[in-house]
């Protein structure tokens, strides 16, 4: 059931408008931030960029994050396709697809051979957002992909045939929270990997033995990959642990690292369960701008050199 925006007062001048408190500085700012996302243009990218979402660490909004992302970038006017690699297809639901068992889905495409065209979906969400869903098949995928010839190389060869038929921008490749055969096909399809990460205690634990694993993937299988983005998510204003968690991950990735910061928020949390992203289920709530803010970031920094 889809839910009415909030009213949030326009933004008006200093003179009539009391911002003696939190609560009407926070209105204030809410005003401010949907008045500048409402006046931007985002670029297109000359050619597809396709993200994979990775963490290995459970729990850190990489579901959310690729939701979320995807719903941004359409609404901007982008053409976005999301592959749900992962077998719970949260992303599916989320994103209001069909991915009950024996529905056509990212399991027929690296196991069967089918055409992601043959799969594909499109979400109510936005025009010119895609699903590939994921059905509880998947869950034998790995199993069943040990024995197949170019088994890590299935999911790159269907999506590169896919995008020499189809204009996409933005691909968005949600994966297990674990390196197995199906993240390394993920890795292995995408040029780009955006890392979620929480602010919180143990954040950067377990993401030294991601990355050199995703050098591995590089060197090895494909060259073209790179980091190219950090994205900190579940933000606690009121803490000051959080701030402090954002200063070290900026100052071990400087360059990757996004200005927008995701915050933690009820409305964030609660979109899923009504089978919308945060965009389109609170319009005007912090956790959707700040995805759109983030969306637009990503956009004007372009694909890595």
């Amino acid at each position: 059931m889809k839910q009415p925006d909030q009213e949030v007062p326009e933004e008006t001048g200093t003179s009539a408008f009391d911002t003696s408190t939190p609560l009407a500085r926070e209105i204030q700012d809410l005003a401010r931030r949907r008045k500048a996302i409402a006046s931007q243009t985002l670029p297109l990218p000359a050619r597809t960029r396709v993200f994979t979402i990775s963490n290995q660490k459970g729990g850190v909004g990489k579901t959310t994050t690729v939701v979320n992302l995807s719903a941004a970038l359409a609404k901007s006017g982008a053409r976005v396709l999301v592959i749900d690699l992962d077998p719970q297809g949260n992303a599916s639901t989320a994103l209001s697809v069909e991915h009950r068992e024996g529905t056509p889905s990212v399991y027929d495409v690296i196991v069967d051979d089918k055409e992601l065209d043959e799969v594909i979906q499109k979400s109510p969400e936005f025009d010119g957002l895609f699903v590939v869903p994921a059905t509880i098949d998947l869950a034998g995928a790995e199993i069943e992909l040990v024995s197949m010839v170019a088994r890590e190389q299935r999911l790159s060869r269907a999506l590169g045939r896919f995008l020499d038929e189809y204009d996409i921008d933005y691909v968005l490749i949600d994966c297990p929270p674990s390196l197995g055969l199906l993240t390394i096909n993920a890795f292995v399809a995408a040029t780009e990997v955006l890392i979620p990460i929480q602010c919180e205690y143990y954040a950067l634990e377990g993401l030294s033995q991601l990355l050199k694993n995703i050098q591995l993937i590089e060197r090895h299988l494909n060259p073209k990959l790179r980091v190219s983005t950090i994205l900190l998510t579940m933000y606690d204003t009121r803490t000051n642990l959080a701030h402090q968690v954002a200063e070290d991950v900026r100052q071990h990735f400087p360059n990757e690292v996004l200005d927008t910061i995701i915050p933690r928020s009820v409305r964030i949390s609660e979109a899923p369960s009504y089978g919308q992203s945060v965009i389109s289920y609170d319009a005007n709530s912090s956790g959707s701008l700040s995805y759109l803010e983030a969306a637009a970031e990503l956009a004007r920094r372009g694909a890595p050199r």
